[in-house]
């Protein structure tokens, strides 16, 4: 309860004391990309033509076929429309391909809006825009094509900006013995570009919902116990299947239904600041087992030998409890540095997230 309690204070809303102690054992902690890493507010920064069509109408038919996604590259698209002035025509038979795009019909024409592979496996000659999408692909942005009719007409570039503190994140999970692993349904090229920035070796890119939850499946298999961190609907199997599954809180409900953890703030550094108050926890917990058991093989023992008596073992066994919970409560400590509490927020303005637990603090 202690712990629980003071993760809140940090901004990690934990689901069940288990939750965190299963946080203990971790090895390996998969990070997805978009939303986790980034902050999750892709914009359209480039519009290209590829057949020399109208620019203005394709991109109005792909936003209607968008308008009902909760993809955060979908949000763009719609953006990107609505920053042009352009009106989305209403959608019909819309189906949704989680990790790969959408299809509808608007205004009469069949509209395809998605990656490059999902349109060529539909039959779509993506050819023209290969080279321009290895372009978006060198420059960290997400190519987003866009058919109309089954001829490719539009390629979209969408860039999210990296969270301040991701690479920190990461170092912070580094230091302590967990390997970050990069899970996401990107390109190779604009996942390893965001790895290489944030410092993560091992990427795995091109991945649909079920190939995230596989992935972490294996990695339990190879290297035990994993952690899942995810904010997006295609996240949640990975989540559900993951050791502990942890979710952004600015992704979707589904996601945070599915984790055993949530990250108020958001920000990778909060993963180091769960695994260190659970093993902090742990600590406390073997040295509250070792002192409750010290006192009744000791005092019992001598209050039934006569070697003591009785009323005062009563009192130790009393004082034994209360000792329990005064060293649990020191856990409300957890994360002030040298006893002092982090500074309290100023203003009006958002909160911002509590200072990051030192590596080095113990409890």
């Amino acid at each position: 309860m202690a712990g629980t309690s003071r993760g809140a204070q940090l901004g990690l809303l934990i689901r069940s004391g288990e939750s965190l102690e299963r946080i203990h054992g971790l090895a390996t902690v998969v990070l997805d990309k978009t939303g986790t890493l980034t902050l999750g507010q892709p914009h359209v920064v480039r519009i290209a033509a590829v057949d020399g069509g109208d620019q203005n109408e394709t991109l109005a038919l792909a936003a209607g076929a968008e308008a009902a996604s909760e993809h955060p590259l979908a949000w763009a698209v719609a953006a990107a429309a609505a920053d042009r002035g352009l009106t989305p025509p209403s959608a019909e038979g819309v189906e949704s391909v989680a990790g790969r795009g959408v299809t509808a019909t608007a205004r009469g024409h069949r509209v395809q809006a998605g990656s490059l592979a999902w349109l060529a496996d539909t039959g779509v000659d993506t050819s023209p825009a290969d080279h321009l999408a290895a372009e978006l692909a060198d420059a960290a942005q997400t190519p987003v094509a866009v058919a109309v009719d089954g001829r490719l007409r539009l390629l979209l570039g969408i860039a999210d900006a990296l969270r301040p503190d991701s690479a920190h994140g990461v170092a912070r999970l580094s230091r302590l013995e967990l390997e970050p692993v990069l899970a996401t349904g990107d390109t190779r090229a604009v996942a390893a570009a965001a790895a290489r920035a944030v410092g993560i070796g091992t990427v795995h890119a091109g991945l649909l919902p079920h190939d995230k939850s596989d992935l972490v499946a294996r990695l339990r298999h190879e290297r035990g116990p994993v952690a899942m961190v995810g904010d997006g609907i295609n996240d949640t199997p990975a989540l559900a299947a993951a050791d502990i599954g942890i979710a952004v809180a600015t992704g979707t409900g589904a996601a945070m239904a599915a984790a055993d953890i949530t990250l108020v703030h958001g920000g990778i550094g909060a993963v180091a600041d769960a695994v260190l108050l659970a093993r902090a926890t742990r600590r406390i917990i073997r040295q509250n087992l070792g002192w409750a058991f010290g006192h009744n093989l000791i005092l019992v023992p001598l209050a039934a030998a006569s070697v003591l008596p009785p009323v005062a073992a009563a009192v130790a066994m009393a004082t034994s409890s209360v000792t329990v919970v005064g060293n649990a409560l020191r856990l409300r400590r957890f994360g002030h540095t040298r006893g002092q509490a982090s500074p309290p927020h100023r203003g009006t303005a958002t909160p911002t997230a509590p200072e990051p637990a030192a590596e080095g603090a113990s409890i």
